[in-house]
């Protein structure tokens, strides 16, 4: 008897196997030349949260938002592809690359999604792309795709600060978080893949270093994002030897640390500062103005960690010559 009803609840409810099982949106290496810049907001009232309880989104965010490194990788081309087979349901284009603070407001009016792509997965399920690139998308309305299909190129269009493709997943008209199926909340970390849609594990990003180099000056924030400063090589007569470090994540308290090494490998600058506030971007930079006789040549590293609880959850370096 007991083995019936079990069966008859199985039949009944809604069959695992038919959820969709989904593929992150671009073809990159998360944590290289991608990073996950906010997730869906977990917090039901005025706050926001992630699935973690976290600060990793901001209030009604509704999809997970994969960001490029910079808008020089967006003019290159990134190709946005769907998390899962189906049929182009509606999508819209030619609004300019211009972002929130660039774009007129009575074009953003009902269109905070920018350029975007709906599709439908069957059996109530359905995904949405925005903010893809003006002009990119290479699809129609009706279409069938698969998950080799190019939908558009990762863009700027909409209401957005960042080059990223924000995807929201549907099951019959509701948002459901792919990292977080069964929407029980584990606070401090995640309570593992087993109620995830990803085909592969995605783990949490609590926070990374997604870029550092060097600048002979305090790098400007705008021109930084853009894919500036980006040099490997300097004149020993530089004004100044600038480690930067930009930071998704950023939480108040945290510490970002930045270390340069002279060719000999002494230090030539540590410095290390504590964050007043939780940003979703951010970029620190420290360093120093250039010694009498110009700075010896050779191989320098530039080293940025982010700390938290005074263990680094993120640290990355790279080589700078200077000199020939």
């Amino acid at each position: 008897m007991l083995r019936a009803l079990l069966l008859a609840l199985v039949i009944a409810s809604p069959a695992l196997a038919r959820d969709p099982v989904l593929m992150q949106p671009l073809i990159c290496t998360l944590g290289e030349d991608c990073f996950i810049l906010n997730y869906v907001d977990a917090d039901p009232g005025p706050g926001a949260a992630d699935f973690t309880c976290g600060p990793r989104s901001y209030d009604g965010h509704q999809g997970t938002d994969f960001a490029v490194l910079s808008f020089d990788a967006m003019r290159a081309g990134v190709p946005v592809r769907p998390v899962s087979p189906g049929v182009v349901t509606h999508l819209r284009d030619g609004m300019p690359d211009a972002g929130m603070s660039g774009t007129p407001s009575e074009l953003l009016a009902n269109r905070d999604c920018g350029n975007g792509v709906l599709i439908d997965h069957g059996n109530g399920w359905s995904s949405q792309y925005c903010h893809l690139k003006n002009g990119s998308i290479a699809v129609k309305k009706g279409q069938r795709v698969s998950l080799a299909t190019t939908l558009g190129d990762v863009g700027f269009s909409g209401r957005t600060q960042f080059p990223h493709v924000h995807v929201t997943v549907r099951s019959n008209g509701k948002v459901v978080d792919p990292f977080n199926t069964d929407q029980i909340i584990s606070c401090g970390g995640d309570d593992g893949p087993e109620d995830d849609l990803w085909g592969t594990v995605i783990p949490y990003d609590a926070g990374r270093i997604f870029a550092l180099g060097m600048a002979t000056e305090v790098p400007d924030y705008e021109a930084l994002k853009a894919g500036a400063y980006r040099e490997r090589n300097f004149p020993p007569d530089a004004p100044a030897l600038v480690g930067w470090g930009l930071i998704a994540g950023g939480r108040a308290n945290d510490e970002v640390e930045i270390e340069i090494l002279f060719p000999d490998r002494s230090q030539m600058i540590r410095d290390r500062v504590k964050l007043e506030k939780t940003q979703a971007m951010l970029f620190r930079a420290a360093g120093k103005g250039v010694p009498e006789g110009g700075w010896p040549s050779g191989e320098y590293v530039v080293g940025v960690r982010l700390i938290r609880d005074g263990k680094p959850i993120s640290l990355t370096s790279q080589r700078i010559m200077v000199g020939n």
